[in-house]
């Protein structure tokens, strides 16, 4: 009798839908609501242009922790404290080449040995949504 439950519970188990397990947003890329912040234009920025707009950069912080969180928390850490599977994005600077490099990866992600690292996000964010983000993670304390 022991025997039959057993079995049966195993049946069941592994027959049965499986809820999906979501760590910090399910995997696929998430659009960003920009409500609050201007149109940036088609022409991408070479640098953030939240980092010194007293007016805008609350509005930014706030959109870009929505962002973040759903996009990009699952491998860099909530809080953007990486816990190893992906790079600390606190560390990086706040200068026109890490606002270069950070576009770059965010735009056409990273492949390392021929395995995806990042998913691309190019025409699934826009300009607003990834500066936004950058300016999230620049007011994560180190």
């Amino acid at each position: 009798m022991i025997l039959r439950i057993s079995v049966l519970a195993l049946m069941l188990a592994v027959a049965a839908p499986c809820p999906a397990v979501l760590a910090h947003g399910d995997g696929a890329p998430q659009p960003v609501d920009t409500t609050g912040l201007a149109p940036l234009g088609d022409e991408w920025l070479a640098t953030n242009p939240y980092r010194k707009d007293d007016k805008l950069r609350d509005v930014a912080i706030e959109v870009g922790s929505r962002g973040y969180n759903s996009n990009c928390a699952r491998c860099h850490g909530l809080e953007a404290k990486s816990g190893g599977m992906a790079p600390d994005l606190r560390e990086l600077g706040e200068g026109e080449t890490e606002d270069a490099w950070f576009i770059s990866r965010v735009l056409y992600g990273a492949t390392v040995g021929g395995r995806q690292k990042m998913p691309p996000f190019d025409g699934l964010l826009n300009q607003e949504a990834i500066w936004a983000i950058r300016t999230y993670i620049d007011a994560q304390p180190e």
